[in-house]
C-alpha cells in the first residue's frame, strides 16, 4: 500500500507536466485544426530560460527562494511567449491557407531548428541545477518503506491546479476568451464580426508556450538536469495526453496528461522501465479504439 501511494504521488507529478504542455497542444489545435509540433521545444526552452535566469538572479545577490522563484517565473514566460509568437508568425501565419500537410512539416522543422540553435548555443552536455526547493513531508511510515511528498511535488500539483482553473475562466468568462471560441467555430464568420483572428491566434500561441515554460521551470526544479532534446519526448508525450483526454478540450488535456504520468510510473514501478513508454502508448490505442474522439473529446463536424 505505501509502495503504491508514492507512485501515485509520483505519476501525479509528472502528469501534472504533461498537462501543461498538452494544453498547448489542445488550444492551437482548438483554434486553427493543426498541431504544433515545435511545442515540446517550447517547452525545452523554456526549461533553459529558467536556468540561465537562476544563474543571473543568483549572481546578483538574490538569494531568497520565493522572490528568485516568481522573477524566474516571469522571466522564462515572457522569452518563451516570445518565441511561441515568432513560431506561429514563421511557420503557420504565412501557410494558415494552404494545403494541411504544409504547416505541419514546417512545425516539424521548427522543432528540428530549435533543437540545434539550443544545442548550439548551449552545448550538447546536460545541465545541471543544484536542488532549489527541498524538504518535505512523511504520509506514512512502515519498517520497510516511507511514503514522501516533497515540497516541490506539493508545488507542482498546487500551481498545475491554479493554472488550469485560470485558464479555463481566460476561455469561459474574458473577450479573448470568446474570440477564440469564435474563432474556433469559424474564422471567417469571426472575422465579419469584427474579431482580429491574426492576433486571436497569435495569443493562442503566446499563452501556450507561457504554459510550456512552467512545465519547463518544473521539470528542471524536479529533476535538476536538462538538455536540448527533453522537448522531443516530452513533446510526444503530451501530444498523446492531448488526443487521449480530447485535443481541443482543456480539462481533457490535463485528464491525459495525469494519466499518461500515472501510466509511466505505475508500469516504471511494477513491471519494466524499458517498456513504460510502450505502455503509455497502448493505453492511448486501446482507448481510441472505443472512444476515437478521446476522453472529454466531442466528434468533429464537417462543415458543408
Amino acid at each position: 500500500m505505501e509502495y503504491f501511494l508514492q507512485q501515485l504521488i509520483n505519476g501525479l507529478t509528472l502528469g501534472s507536466i504533461y498537462g501543461l504542455i498538452a494544453i498547448g497542444y489542445t488550444m492551437v489545435y482548438g483554434i486553427i485544426g493543426m498541431i504544433n509540433f515545435a511545442h515540446g521545444d517550447i517547452f525545452m526552452i523554456g526549461a533553459f530560460i529558467a536556468l540561465i535566469a537562476f544563474v543571473a538572479i543568483v549572481s546578483l545577490g538574490i538569494t531568497f527562494i520565493p522572490v528568485a522563484l516568481l522573477l524566474v517565473l516571469i522571466i522564462a514566460m515572457v522569452f518563451t511567449s516570445a518565441y511561441g509568437w515568432a513560431v506561429e508568425r514563421i511557420a503557420y501565419r504565412p501557410l494558415r491557407t494552404s494545403f494541411r500537410l504544409a504547416p505541419l512539416i514546417t512545425a516539424i522543422g521548427m522543432s528540428i531548428v530549435l533543437q540545434n540553435y539550443v544545442q548550439i548555443v548551449q552545448g550538447a552536455r546536460v545541465k545541471p541545477l543544484q536542488p532549489v526547493i527541498t524538504g518535505g513531508y512523511t504520509i506514512m511510515d512502515s519498517n520497510d518503506f516511507a511514503v514522501n511528498l516533497s515540497n516541490i511535488q506539493i508545488m507542482i500539483i498546487t500551481l498545475t491546479l491554479a493554472l488550469m482553473v485560470i485558464f479555463s475562466l481566460i476561455i469561459a468568462k474574458t473577450t479573448l476568451g470568446r474570440a477564440q471560441r469564435a474563432c474556433e467555430q469559424d474564422r471567417k464568420m469571426a472575422a465579419l464580426l469584427g474579431i482580429n483572428v491574426d492576433r486571436t491566434i497569435s495569443l493562442t500561441f503566446v499563452m501556450g508556450a507561457a504554459l510550456a515554460s512552467v512545465a519547463g521551470i518544473m521539470f528542471l526544479l524536479l529533476y535538476g538536469v536538462i538538455d536540448f532534446y527533453i522537448g522531443f519526448l516530452a513533446g510526444v508525450k503530451a501530444f498523446t495526453a492531448a488526443v487521449l483526454g480530447g485535443i481541443g478540450s482543456l480539462p481533457g488535456a490535463m485528464i491525459g496528461g495525469l494519466l499518461i504520468g500515472l501510466i509511466e510510473v505505475f508500469w516504471s514501478g511494477y513491471f519494466s522501465v524499458e517498456y513504460k513508454d510502450v505502455a503509455a502508448f497502448s493505453i492511448l490505442a486501446i482507448v481510441l479504439i472505443f472512444l476515437p474522439s478521446g476522453i472529454l473529446g466531442k466528434p468533429e463536424i464537417e462543415k458543408v
